[in-house]
Order: structure tokens, then C-alpha cells, then sequence
């Protein structure tokens, strides 16, 4: 699920130090420090990991929590209830503490995490979704294709049956990885296919390479480029695919003339769509537009009335 990446990005967004702590590569001496011996006796350093600055902010993150054994668990007790390590150290107000890991119905490396412990968190399960994926998606450079075969096949974002999962599988993870090799090997078919399968499985592999085949001839930008003539496809999957497309092209623009093209060429196409096409691909790229003020542009443009008038009931309703 990309525990970690979710409350790293929280802290980038906040504008807060982030310290990740994998507890199950750590030891206890790590969390209480080391001790020195020294003329009176034994003093203990204290990890130099952990804040210092009472003005500073952050999150700590205690990840694979359920993954570290009980000597481990036990040792994190007091620096997670009391925010301190006896007389040696105190967390920074500032600071917020909490933990990720997996429970051990999700077939990951997993131990059952002791009842002291789990009664000192508030716990929350996360669970994949393909809506909120497809949102993140179209803000962050996920390949058409990918985002386009979700939408299309939203089970297929997180699936453990009958694959095998001491490979790769379908994750959201997974498919970020698949859009990132989507860019960097887009003219070797043979080497992408094998590199897909290697990280969402045979199964799920075999159906993306199909459909990523399947939309290379939409030529989607030179639709919107007016390039080529406006052709909806009669197949969903294909519309799918379509709407991804042009949801990835509107705002990378190479110039401001070739922005105003791809902008018209969007109300060319979605004024040529189905009311539940286009009202879906209107949410996505205004999404996709937040970097640019993107909704700003496409309300103001002269198509944006006959848009309104033909999508905008299907629209509203859909955005509620």
C-alpha cells in the first residue's frame, strides 16, 4: 500500500522533518543508545537520529512495526507512550510518533503485535481504492496506460488471487513501477513485456499488455493537436483509454500556443463523448490541472457554455 510513502508525502505537504525507522533492522540499544563506559561509572549516548531543536516539527515513523520481534516491540514501549527515553531524552513537542505494518492476515512477514503495544496506538486500516488511486494518479505522471487499464479494471489495482506472491503482483506500487518502465523502455516491446510481468504478475500482465496494445493506434495528442480527426471508440475499454490519455496530455503543453491547442483539442473530443465519459474526464483533468489553475482555463474558454449545456447535468451530479 505504500505506508511509508503516504506519511512521507503528509510530511512534505506539511512542511515537517521526516524520520523513518525501520524498526526491524534496528536493535534495542539503538532505541535506548549505547552505553559508554566512563570514570564514574556508565553513561548512555542517545541515537543523534532523534530531534533536538524544541522548535523544530516532524513526524516519526516506526515502519514494519509488526515485522520487528517482541525484544524490539518492548523497547519502542516507552519512546512511543512517553515521547521520551527515561532521564535521557524527550521528543520535541513538535514531534508526532506513530507506526505502519502489516497485519498477518496479508501474508507479509508479520508478528503478532503484543497487547501493551497495540493499546498505546489509535489504529487505522487502509485499503486499496481505485478512485482515490486514479486521483493521485492523474496529479502525478502515471502513464496513460496504466491509469487508463485501472479505471477500466479497478480490481486489478490490488489483487492477491491466484497470483503468486512470492513475485510480483498487482499493488499500487506495483503499477507506479509500471508506469515508470512505460517511460523508459517505450520502443522495446519485448523487454516492457517481460519487465510488466516481472512486477504485477502473468496474469495481470498479460491483460495490461493487451490493452496498452490495444490503444497505441488512438493516437490521443495528435487528436487533440487537431492532427488527427475526432474518433471516439465504440469499445469501453478503448474510451477508457481514451479519456486517460487526454487527461495526461492537457497540461503538458510545450508552449502556450500548444497549451491553447491541447485545451481546444480536449472540448473537441469531450463534446463528442457520452455525458458519463466526459463528465469523468472533466473531474480528471481538473485534477490533473491544480499545478496551473487548470479549472480556471477550461471555464473561461468559449466551448466551456456548450459543454456545460450538453455534460453538465451528468457532471454535477457525478462530482457530488
Amino acid at each position: 500500500m505504500g505506508k511509508s510513502t503516504i506519511i512521507r508525502s503528509l510530511a512534505q505537504e506539511y512542511g515537517v522533518n521526516f524520520i523513518d525507522v525501520r524498526l526491524a533492522q534496528r536493535e534495542p540499544v539503538d532505541i535506548r543508545g549505547l552505553p559508554v563506559p566512563t570514570a564514574n561509572g556508565v553513561e548512555w549516548q542517545v541515537s543523534a537520529e532523534w530531534p533536538r531543536d524544541p522548535q523544530s516539527k516532524g513526524i516519526i515513523l516506526f515502519d514494519e512495526l509488526t515485522a520487528a520481534d517482541r525484544s524490539l516491540q518492548v523497547a519502542a514501549y516507552e519512546f512511543i507512550l512517553d515521547r521520551r527515553l527515561g532521564d535521557l531524552y524527550k521528543v520535541p513537542d513538535g514531534w508526532y510518533i506513530c507506526a505502519a505494518g502489516n497485519r498477518t492476515e496479508d501474508r507479509a512477514v508479520s508478528t503478532t503485535m503484543s497487547s501493551a503495544l497495540a493499546n498505546r496506538f489509535l489504529h487505522i486500516e487502509l485499503e486499496s481504492n481505485a478512485d482515490n488511486w486514479l486521483e493521485w494518479a492523474v496529479q502525478n505522471n502515471i502513464h496513460p496506460s496504466v491509469s487508463g487499464f485501472i479505471r477500466f479494471r479497478p480490481g486489478m489495482l490490488f489483487n492477491q488471487e491466484n497470483e503468486n506472491l512470492e513475485r510480483g503482483w498487482p499493488t499500487p506500487r506495483s503499477w507506479e513501477r509500471v508506469s515508470t518502465m512505460m517511460n523508459v523502455l517505450p520502443d522495446d516491446e519485448n523487454l516492457l513485456r517481460s519487465t510488466v510481468y516481472g512486477l504485477v504478475g502473468n496474469r495481470a500482465g498479460v491483460e495490461f499488455m493487451a490493452f496498452h496494445k490495444t490503444t497505441q493506434n488512438l493516437f490521443v495528442k495528435e487528436m487533440m493537436l487537431g492532427k488527427e480527426e475526432v474518433k471516439i471508440p465504440q469499445k469501453a475499454d478503448l474510451r477508457y483509454a481514451l479519456c486517460a490519455g487526454v487527461a495526461y496530455y492537457l497540461w503538458r503543453g510545450q508552449s502556450e500556443e500548444e497549451s491553447q491547442a491541447l485545451i481546444d483539442g480536449f472540448y473537441r473530443i469531450s463534446l463528442a463523448l457520452s455525458s458519463d465519459f466526459a463528465a469523468m474526464l472533466m473531474m480528471d483533468v481538473m485534477k490533473g490541472g491544480l499545478h496551473c489553475k487548470g479549472a480556471e482555463k477550461l471555464y473561461k474558454h468559449p466551448a466551456f457554455k456548450e459543454w456545460e449545456k450538453k455534460h453538465g447535468k451528468t457532471f454535477r451530479a457525478a462530482a457530488k
